[in-house]
């Protein structure tokens, strides 16, 4: 048990009175914290509802071991802000408040809600690590994150299942990349990818087309929403606070920490944390850095499938990527609620949080022309660009692409969807920045590149940034 001082209380003037957190210890590290009131001139001390960090289940089994520890040493009280409250930002903020029981940490998030942007606009896929390259950092965090984020949703109930997936070759062409695809799944720790032909893909997708698939079984689908609510309420529940309608205009850096000014107030703390996502980069700039990379916002647009065509896909089809193309392409995905959606293309958005085409932000637009990287990005990849805004327009141009995967797709068959946007950051030379990329300062850390699979990871990219944290603190 360990008590950790949370500030002054209710008492009157000449009072001793604080309120501090209680804390009780486990093997995995804490397993409750509860604010106490404790009046120090009369001794006493009352104890508000304890908040669990884990099921009940798992703390009893915890305690059941002879490792328990009843006593553990005193955690510094820290102060952190965490600037943005998608789900990167939340699961970081359970990150910290686990390894530091005692800490104080405040999400200042612009929105009305939080996980308003990335973290639910998107397939609701969670992904399991196939696609990246080994020891790359996402390549790590994604096959870790698929565990704990399927763990988290058996844990409190949030809908998911893991249904698998097909990669498929849709020509003898791709079949070397298919099996590239295989050997580097296996490199990053994947379990129980089978190759089929196809006949044994149209045992699992009947009406898929193709020469030969992969099978991915332990892909899947979740409510992400669902994930973010029940973040924002453990968060609270541990005493620490998630302030919406605070988007930051400025961040001050002074010798014992920051102060950032928003449009709630003003909150200050010992170290920041950086996890805007489309606006990481110019919180970044507001700390003080220089956009080296920069944020391009590419809309994805999605058809779904009329109701009577759904039994055309039973989970996930996905193509085989395309090494000239920088995004992953057209496929199929059932939702967890119901429902197939169909896409998504990648176009440049004309706003940060343009999620129609009409939507239009002059600032975010002006910053897109105005940044070389996307004039050399456009030069790069002519074709493909000019493809994406055709296809972004014409629905038959649309549905060709995805009659690739499942040939008996019709135009008829495709009614319109919903669309989110990638907050894809690109280099000056018009390269993609491919890793989740992490800068680390002396009192701040900048999250300036996580698209996907950083949903899916995203409490192992929490648990990353406290690592990288807490020993320096």
């Amino acid at each position: 048990m360990a008590v950790f001082p949370e500030g002054r209380g209710a008492g009157g003037e000449g009072e001793r009175v604080h309120v501090v957190r209680l804390g009780v210890y486990g093997e995995e590290g804490p397993l409750a914290v509860a604010p106490v009131h404790f009046d120090a001139d009369a001794g006493e001390a009352a104890l508000l509802p304890l908040h669990l960090h884990m099921p009940a289940r798992r703390a009893q089994a915890c305690q059941r071991q002879s490792a328990f520890a009843l006593f553990a040493p005193v955690v510094a009280d820290k102060r952190f802000l965490i600037i943005g409250g998608g789900i990167v930002g939340l699961a970081t903020a359970l990150k910290l408040a686990r390894r530091l029981p005692g800490a104080r940490i405040t999400v200042l998030e612009k929105e009305p809600g939080v996980g308003r942007h990335q973290s639910t606009h998107n397939s609701g896929v969670l992904h399991c690590g196939l696609y990246y390259k080994p020891g790359s950092l996402k390549a790590r965090l994604a096959v870790s994150g698929v565990q704990e984020m399927t763990a988290f949703c058996r844990e409190h109930s949030i809908p998911h299942e893991i249904c698998g997936k097909l990669v498929v070759a849709v020509d003898e062409d791709e079949v070397a990349r298919l099996h590239n695809l295989q050997e580097r799944g296996a490199k990053n720790g994947l379990l129980g990818l089978r190759w089929l032909n196809h006949g044994l893909m149209r045992e699992i997708e009947p009406h898929v087309g193709g020469v030969a698939a992969l099978h991915v079984p332990q892909e899947g689908i979740v409510d992400y929403a669902r994930v973010c609510a029940t973040m924002l309420e453990l968060i609270t529940l541990a005493g620490n606070r998630v302030v919406t309608s605070a988007r930051v205009t400025a961040l001050r850096e002074h010798a014992s920490g920051w102060v950032a000014e928003t449009t709630a107030g003003a909150f200050e703390g010992d170290f920041m944390v950086n996890c805007a996502g489309l606006h990481s980069d110019r919180v970044s700039e507001l700390a003080g850095e220089r956009r080296e990379v920069r944020i391009v916002p590419f809309r994805g647009e999605y058809y779904q499938l009329r109701k009577e065509r759904e039994f055309l896909v039973r989970h996930l089809i996905y193509p085989v990527p395309d090494p000239e193309f920088p995004f992953l392409g057209l496929h199929y995905t059932r939702m967890i609620h119901g429902g197939i959606e169909a896409g998504p293309n990648a176009v440049l958005a004309f706003a940060r949080e343009g999620y129609k085409k009409t939507d239009i932000r002059v600032a975010d637009l002006w910053d897109a022309l105005t940044f070389s990287g996307l004039w050399n990005f456009i030069r790069k990849h002519k074709h493909m660009t000019w493809m994406e805004v055709e296809r972004s327009f014409s629905k038959s141009l649309f549905c060709e692409s995805l009659q690739r995967l499942v040939p008996e797709i019709r135009e008829r068959d495709l009614e319109p969807g919903g669309a989110g946007v990638r907050a894809q950051a690109m280099s000056p030379d018009g390269t993609l920045v491919q890793d989740f990329c992490l800068v680390a300062r002396p009192k701040a850390l900048h999250v300036l590149n996580a698209p996907s699979p950083a949903a899916t990871a995203s409490l192992a990219i929490g648990e990353e940034i406290a690592g990288q944290i807490v020993p320096a603190l």
